[in-house]
């Protein structure tokens, strides 16, 4: 947990968000948040085949629209 002392009178307000961001950077927070963001799921062989298998498909599809004219191309 990040404490951070109170604001001083005479102090600004730049180095109390400055001295914040310090501790917060210092803490891992941040970077804890970020990865777990990015985190996903571990998927089985078989289904990111058939998730390639479907991507192919899709990918073959759209350029046969692009061929025939009934697709923009991008």
């Amino acid at each position: 947990m990040i404490t951070v002392e109170r604001k001083d009178s005479r102090e600004a307000n730049e180095n109390l968000l400055r001295r914040f961001n310090r501790r917060v950077l210092q803490a891992g927070v941040i970077a804890k948040a970020k990865a777990a963001q990015r985190h996903t799921k571990p998927i089985s062989k078989t289904e990111r085949r058939k998730a390639a298998i479907i991507r192919e498909q899709r990918k073959a599809e759209k350029t046969m629209q692009i061929r025939m004219g009934l697709a923009k191309s991008r």
